[in-house]
């Protein structure tokens, strides 16, 4: 977004609504002419628990961003090249595009990201997440926010249909939203390799907003040689507005861990709109209301938390096409949980705050040893 914005403060709460487990058949989409919506909307979610197990094995996950920077837009703008290499930018200071991989000339975008399922595991659950802005040089029709297009490793597109409550938000300055669905049929049948998802709706161009957008594939998965771990998988949508405090700022407390001592584990992060040195938001874990640690690395400021990277510990642990630096507007972060796991845990709560520019929370992910 650009240096303009102003979001507006925390959003309330609503119910999501009943999932079901079911992937739509490729050549599921509306009558030509019906462009119905698929599933309900609301502008508030709250983080709710989506998935939890303990199970020998973990999480994995894919992502990517979905638009990048096509051309400078205002006089202080880096060169899109050097943005694309990870240097500082954000979204609106320059005119996006969409990311295009798959040189079908029937997608208007797609990427492609590498799945790390180990060799003889299992997937237990797999959870799609897909969202962006509407409306940035081109207004695009929400009617199409609970639809998108995968293919496997080697395989063809599939359609996918959103199938719980999307979070949508119109105001005069954007249109945000995000979907997800359930394929974990798809991601069994699929398996480790380089997943691709297509027509994601997000808008291109240029404004003060500015365009942004990406997906999130996450897997739990079993192996009999891994430990005993519990994942948790929770998901909303939720704003986060600049500034301190409970007004400003987002919890999502998970209990029943079990954490031993010493344990180890990982949190993963979506969020939307977040800007590479638009400072003030954070990321903050309390595990049993005792002392609160920071999670950040060299990537991730504890001030920028949320600067528009794809990481997993400070790194970049898997292949991505486009492999942008600076996604402009999205992040899908993992950070080392281990830290706040030095005295064991039964619960651990998440906070976050908005940077001076806000923000969008979307996903959730945790993974954490058992007590042996």
């Amino acid at each position: 977004m650009g240096s303009s914005r102003r979001i507006l403060g925390t959003l309330g709460l609503l119910s999501c609504l009943v999932l079901s487990a079911n992937v739509p058949a490729a050549g599921a989409a509306a009558p030509p002419g019906k462009r119905t919506p698929l599933i309900g909307e609301a502008s508030r979610v709250p983080f709710t628990q989506r998935y939890q197990a303990a199970l020998h094995g973990g999480l994995v996950r894919a992502s990517n961003s979905s638009i990048g920077c096509r051309k400078e837009e205002t006089p202080q703008a880096e060169p899109c090249a050097a943005v694309n290499k990870g240097a500082a930018g954000t979204n609106g200071d320059f005119e996006m595009f969409y990311d295009e991989v798959d040189k079908d000339p029937d997608t208007y975008n797609s990427t492609r990201a590498e799945l790390k399922v180990p060799p003889g595991a299992k997937v237990s659950y797999a959870r799609l997440y897909w969202g962006g802005n509407l409306r940035v040089g081109e207004q695009k029709p929400p009617e199409d926010n609970g639809r998108v297009l995968v293919a496997e490793p080697g395989g063809a597109y599939k359609e996918v249909l959103a199938d719980t409550v999307i979070g949508h938000r119109s105001d005069d300055r954007g249109d945000a939203y995000q979907a997800s669905a359930d394929v974990t049929p798809l991601v069994r049948k699929g398996g480790t390799g380089m997943w691709t998802v297509a027509q994601l709706n997000i808008a291109m161009g240029h404004s003060d907003m500015g365009a942004w957008g990406g997906w999130t594939l996450v897997v739990a998965y079993e192996h009999p040689q891994e430990p005993v771990r519990k994942v948790s998988i929770w998901d909303g949508f939720e704003s986060l507005a600049a500034g301190a405090g409970e007004a400003a700022g987002e919890t999502v407390e998970m209990a029943g861990l079990d954490a031993a001592p010493g344990a180890s584990g990982r949190a993963g992060v979506v969020a939307y709109d977040g800007d590479r040195g638009s400072l003030g938001d954070s990321l903050t874990v309390t595990a049993d209301s005792g002392r609160r640690i920071d999670l950040s690395d060299a990537e991730n400021p504890f001030n920028d938390v949320m600067n528009s990277t794809i990481t997993e510990f400070g790194h970049h642990s898997f292949v991505r096409q486009p492999e942008h630096m600076n996604n402009l507007g999205y992040d899908a972060d993992v950070f080392d949980l281990s830290p706040a796991l030095s005295g064991g845990a039964r619960s651990l709560t998440f906070g976050f705050t908005g940077e001076s520019q806000g923000q969008f929370l979307g996903v959730l992910f945790v993974q954490t040893d058992a007590r042996r």
